[in-house]
């Protein structure tokens, strides 16, 4: 089956739907989805208390492409984290602002949460 760029959006929609709601039934605040700037994209931002979480979601049928986690590598890390400071230029936030970078990774139904999955990587 080939899958066009509008069946993966639906695809992944559905699945970053499903994390916003992991995610807040587990205490977070859904701040933005699919925030954009010209470096890329962050999936969800959300709040955990008053540290924000800038979150990667990754979705695979199975294990035989690899598993989710395993696509965040250093290039996406260094443009989630990018993006995320953009975000926090925009939104004006101090220097000393509490942040993390997670990642939720769904395989079939299980959802796995990794919080601290990588640390800043701006210049990566």
């Amino acid at each position: 089956m080939i899958r066009t760029d509008s069946n993966k959006r639906k695809t992944g929609g559905r699945y970053e739907e499903m994390a916003c709601g992991y995610l807040a039934s587990e205490g977070l605040l859904i701040l933005e989805r699919n925030f954009r700037c010209r470096s890329g994209e962050i999936d969800i931002i959300a709040k955990d208390k008053e540290t924000y979480v800038f979150v990667e979601v990754k979705y695979r049928r199975s294990s035989s492409m690899g598993f989710p986690s395993e696509a965040v590598d250093r290039k996406k890390q260094a443009t989630i984290s990018k993006v995320a400071d953009f975000y926090r230029v925009r939104y004006k936030l101090s220097s000393d602002t509490s942040y993390r970078f997670d990642v939720i990774s769904i395989m079939g139904s299980e959802i796995k949460w990794y919080k601290n999955a990588f640390d800043y990587c701006g210049f990566c």
